[in-house]
């Protein structure tokens, strides 16, 4: 060890390592007590190297193995258990297989939740393998660029051996510890109730409503109101449960039902009134439902009431849709909504099932407006609410805030760079503004493998 602390390394390159980015050692997700002892043995510019790829190489898992990630939250706990495992890899080149601290309990409490959520082992290994070759690969390359010529060739092979020895014996452990915690998980009750639920919506015309209501303490041959709730922070689970259950509450829910499905997300559903005394979108308590979910950080998307087993499913679906669409409004920039019900972006989300031909279908109706740029955005914005509002200029001056002269003049523009009178195309147009409002970039930009 140095007078530092510093043990010396056994390649002299690694000292050499930086990020690219802004990385450091405070952007670091895995446990401040891990992150610390890599610093004082190898450097805070490797570590923060480490940390950078580390990104990079979770959203290449999450891209070839999405069952992987599923939520904010799922996608935080995968990044914070590889990046114990990409610091481990650092060791075991910096310092040697035998200096890696032991697999600690932040990569195996991942594996554990994969368990819960019915990600199969060989999904597991794939993601595995996946971020092993991400990570390899960076290894790879930064000895390339930081060994001479002469040594590269023996350091590139030596370093590639070692880094397959760690995966292998990791991932040794991640089965084991995959299995046991099966084992366990398979004979709770907590298993049996998610398989249930999941066969009841995978194919519900199969499944005995009653039998089904009588293992879940939960009687499905009612009407019920699905929601979903995340949050971006890994595990609360009991803070989300206890979310749901209150939403559903003030929804009209007399009996409830939780499925834990993800660190920081879950299914439930509600049992609410089949006749006309539930009011759906009462202002007081939906506002209420906001704000509570606001306070705690965290969001949710209904379904609409549906009766029975195929209300059940039906309801839970179109929240999933609705959860699609405020994602795609926050990679859009967009402020969260904290409580999403479907019927208010179920046009949104039925334009946007494919994604690459609602882009397609914005481009080819906007023509130049679809520019990004300060002005055009304005002018989309307010034809936007010109075609809402039925051409009342003094609603949409309202709305935005503007005289009525700058409505008319945006409204002019506008169409001289469509080059058309927006009568001619109105329902299209509409759409394809509505779309832009709410999904941004996503549908103003080609995704990526489009001709531009």
């Amino acid at each position: 060890m140095t007078g530092t602390g510093r043990q010396r390394l056994r390649r002299a390159w690694i000292a050499g390592l930086g990020p690219q980015g802004e990385a450091g050692v405070d952007r670091a997700t895995c446990p401040h007590a891990i992150v610390e002892d890599a610093v004082a043995r190898i450097g805070a510019g490797p570590v923060s190297w480490a940390i950078e790829l580390n990104s990079l190489v979770v959203r290449r898992i999450v891209s070839e193995v999405p069952a992987l990630g599923g939520s904010p939250a799922a996608v935080e706990m995968l990044r914070r258990g590889n990046e114990a495992t990409t610091l481990r890899a650092l060791f075991t080149v910096a310092l040697g297989p035998a200096a890696a601290p032991p697999v600690s309990e932040v990569i195996l409490e991942g594996i554990r939740e994969f368990v819960h959520r019915a990600v199969p082992l060989e999904r597991v290994l794939h993601g595995v393998r996946v971020g092993h070759a991400a990570t390899t690969e960076a290894f790879l390359r930064a000895c390339a660029e930081l060994v001479g010529p002469q040594e590269a060739v023996d350091e590139v092979t030596a370093v590639s051996r070692e880094l397959f020895s760690y995966v292998n014996d990791l991932s040794d452990t991640m089965i084991r510890t995959y299995l046991t915690e099966h084992e366990v998980w398979s004979t709770s009750a907590a298993a049996a109730r998610a398989d249930i639920v999941r066969s009841l919506l995978s194919d519900a015309a199969t499944t005995d409503a009653g039998e089904a209501s009588r293992a879940l303490g939960y009687d499905l041959r009612r009407t019920h109101e699905a929601v979903v709730v995340w949050s971006d922070a890994p595990n609360g689970s009991s803070a989300l449960q206890a979310a749901a259950t209150e939403a559903l509450r003030s929804r009209g829910a007399t009996t409830t039902l939780v499925v834990p499905v993800a660190s920081g997300r879950l299914w439930a559903w509600g049992t609410v009134p089949s006749d006309g005394t539930r009011r759906t979108h009462r202002t007081g308590s939906w506002e209420t439902v906001a704000e509570a979910l606001s306070r705690q950080r965290l969001q949710a998307a209904f379904g609409a009431p549906g009766d029975g087993v195929a209300g059940f499913r039906r309801s839970h679906h179109e929240a999933l849709r609705a959860e699609r669409v405020e994602q795609l409004r926050r990679e859009a920039g967009r402020d969260p909504g904290h409580a999403t019900a479907y019927a208010d972006v179920a046009a949104i989300a039925l334009l946007a099932t494919d994604l690459d031909a609602a882009g397609e279908f914005v481009r080819r109706e906007l023509g130049g407006l679809c520019a990004r740029t300060a002005p055009m955005q304005a002018l989309r914005t307010t034809l936007y609410h010109y075609i809402d509002a039925e051409r009342s200029l003094a609603d949409v001056a309202r709305r935005l805030h503007v005289a009525r002269g700058t409505v008319t003049y945006r409204v002019k523009r506008a169409q001289e760079v469509l080059g058309h009178d927006i009568d001619d195309r109105r329902f299209a147009l509409h759409a394809a503004l509505a779309l832009v409002e709410e999904l941004g970039d996503a549908v103003l930009l080609p995704r990526e493998g489009e001709e531009r």
